[in-house]
């Protein structure tokens, strides 16, 4: 206990304050959605704050169980974690386990709940990237060397990728921090990025047929037709009406007649700028970016280049996160999926969340800054 006692009070006390902001708020925005005249509680009509409150709780103790173990644990760890996570995102496709949802079949049912295992790969992705980039850090200088980390990468990329678009991007995208921050040439990065944009066409055409209708819609956003633009154009009427100040806690008329699409979870952003307007949105966001400051100030301080790239992959994570999911509100991003981190309604979001929270603060508990 004094082990764990001393681990936690080592660790960033201002993260963990503005992740209990954004659990708070969080509830709030979730409750808002099913007010009636008073607050909900029950588990018919409520069941959403009370999986998202559940989710924090168990957030928070895997943040302790985290920091209990020292990062460099998992170092040299690459291929076991490379398996597990194959096999797990593969789990989808088991009869009776893996259940399709928003058009996609990126789920488990575990019957009391479901779970979506790219969520929790994303993690591992970091930490097998992590291991990988620190040991071939050199090989990035040449073409050889970065074809090599693709590769390294795609096999798990192109499973995500095969049911779930948004998911896919944000691994990319952790990727492309990544190898950004090991020392890429930037010349052979921009070789592979003229060889990647040749290769979409073909790529486009393995998409499913839900994934090209949100691509095709994004490209027309005025056609209401076709799938998805409608519910974008109600998130963009829900934020345009909450003008600076927003209509009201728990007064949105977009959200209460129900107009504003997914708004417990994807679209919840939407019920934020009805509401609190833009000063609610505005402080919404920089509270993401204080968040964010933090991260970098513990990159900052890591004195290995395993831990550094570990913070660097999840700031990456949650900084295209946050702008894609605020993005899809306004039109701004196609619609994927990709939820708010900490504010979105969803158990698995929340807690991959915080467990990826628990990594970073851990990097900076077991990082002491070399002062010369």
């Amino acid at each position: 206990m004094n082990k764990i006692y001393n681990t936690l009070k080592s660790a960033d006390k201002v993260t963990l304050l503005m992740i209990l902001v954004l659990g708070f708020v969080s509830l709030l925005m979730l409750e808002s959605t099913i007010y009636d005249d008073g607050f909900v509680f029950s588990w018919k009509d409520g069941r959403a704050v009370i999986i998202q409150a559940i989710a924090y709780l168990l957030g928070f103790c895997c943040i302790v169980v985290v920091l209990a173990v020292n990062y460099n644990f998992f170092y040299g760890l690459e291929k076991l974690l490379y398996a597990l996570s194959l096999l797990f995102l593969l789990t989808v496709y088991i009869p009776g386990l893996g259940i399709e949802q928003y058009g996609a079949r990126s789920w488990i049912d575990l019957k009391v709940t479901t779970l979506q295992p790219s969520e929790f790969v994303k993690i591992t992705f970091v930490l097998i990237m992590a291991g990988y980039l620190s040991q071939h850090r050199d090989e990035l200088r040449n073409f050889r060397g970065v074809f090599k980390a693709v590769l390294y990468a795609a096999p798990m990329i192109a499973i995500v990728l095969k049911e779930d678009l948004g998911s896919a991007l944000v691994y990319i995208v952790i990727w492309i921090f990544m190898v950004f921050f090991a020392g890429i040439d930037y010349k052979v990065f921009f070789q592979c990025a003229g060889l990647t944009a040749a290769m979409i066409p073909i790529a486009y055409r393995f998409l499913s047929d839900y994934q090209k209708d949100r691509i095709e819609a994004f490209l027309h956003p005025d056609n209401l037709s076709l799938p998805g633009n409608y519910q974008v154009w109600q998130s963009k009427v829900a934020i345009g009406s909450g003008g600076f100040r927003g209509t009201g806690l728990f007064q949105g008329t977009q959200k209460s007649l129900d107009f504003i699409p997914v708004q417990q979870s994807d679209f919840i952003f939407s019920v934020v700028g009805e509401e609190l307007g833009f000063l609610g949105g505005f402080g919404l966001i920089l509270l993401y970016g204080l968040l964010t400051w933090r991260f970098t100030r513990i990159l900052r301080d890591s004195e290995d280049l395993y831990g550094a790239l570990i913070v660097v992959g999840f700031i990456g994570m949650f900084l295209f996160q946050i702008f894609e999911n605020i993005a899809m509100t306004m039109g701004l991003m196609p619609v994927t999926g990709i939820t708010l981190p900490f504010l979105s309604g969803g158990g698995t979001s929340v807690i991959a969340s915080m467990i990826s929270v628990g990594l970073i603060l851990n990097v900076g508990v077991n990082s002491k800054t070399i002062k010369f």
